[in-house]
């Protein structure tokens, strides 16, 4: 196994061994957003995340629910010139573009065998205000700008610094990626495009790092069936894809 380097929490974060090819890498995007008007100049500048344009996807297929040919989809997506980072504001209510939004799944199996997924119930933090109260298995948030500084690929290094910042991880695990989410039922789903990762755990050394990630902990699935109306809409098609 080897090591995904430092984050910037305190935490430790275990190492890992990939059963897929390696992560995908990116080179920052050609177009670059500007930052915010003049008249808003002295306040702090607004976030600006990483967009595709949905003319994009929709030249490579149709992606509606889960899709599990992630590649088919991601390769060309990560590779497009049309790759941005745009105000995050604006992308909020603007369903021409999607936000891609890393999505990882914490996995462990308990001494009976049983599969547990690490779960939380999104809080009052800073994460989507629109989610509030629901439960996920889903780890990951936007990739911003400055996850492209010095030529890192931003996709991967903006994976890794949303989960420093969401959980403390502690344990060694391999990692797959398994498909993307796309739900248009929803004004929360149609700005945005998930990347389901799975990342099996050998122990269940995690913990929230985040006011948003209030009641983590590990349950079966079975035990997140039976609270299925709970559960945020990504979280119930990652686990009907890849847990039926």
């Amino acid at each position: 196994m080897h090591s995904l380097g430092d984050f910037p929490k305190t935490c430790s974060i275990g190492a890992f061994n990939k059963k897929s090819s390696d992560p995908l890498e990116i080179k920052a995007p050609a177009k670059r957003a500007t930052f915010l008007s003049k008249e808003n100049s002295l306040s702090a500048p607004e976030e600006h995340i990483l967009v595709i344009p949905e003319s994009v996807i929709e030249q490579i297929g149709t992606i509606e629910g889960f899709e599990s040919d992630v590649d088919k989809f991601l390769v060309p997506i990560l590779g497009s010139e049309s790759l941005s980072f745009q105000p995050r504001g604006a992308m909020e209510t603007d369903p021409s573009y999607k936000q891609l939004i890393p999505y990882v799944l914490l996995e462990w199996t308990d001494g009976d065998g049983l599969i547990r997924l690490f779960t939380y119930t999104r809080g009052g933090g800073g994460g989507e205000s629109r989610l509030h109260a629901k439960r996920s298995v889903g780890i990951g948030g936007h990739i911003s700008r400055e996850d492209s500084a010095e030529g890192a690929d931003p996709y991967t290094t903006g994976m890794q610094r949303e989960l420093a910042e969401e959980v403390c991880l502690d344990s060694e695990y391999s990692e797959t990626r398994e498909g993307l989410i796309y739900d248009p039922s929803n004004d929360v789903g149609k700005v945005h495009l998930g990347v389901v990762h799975r990342f099996v755990l050998q122990t269940p050394d995690v913990s929230s790092n985040e006011a948003d990630l209030a009641e983590g902990g590990f349950m079966t699935i079975d035990a997140l069936r039976a609270e299925w109306d709970r559960l945020e809409t990504w979280t119930q098609l990652a686990i009907d894809a890849l847990y039926s």
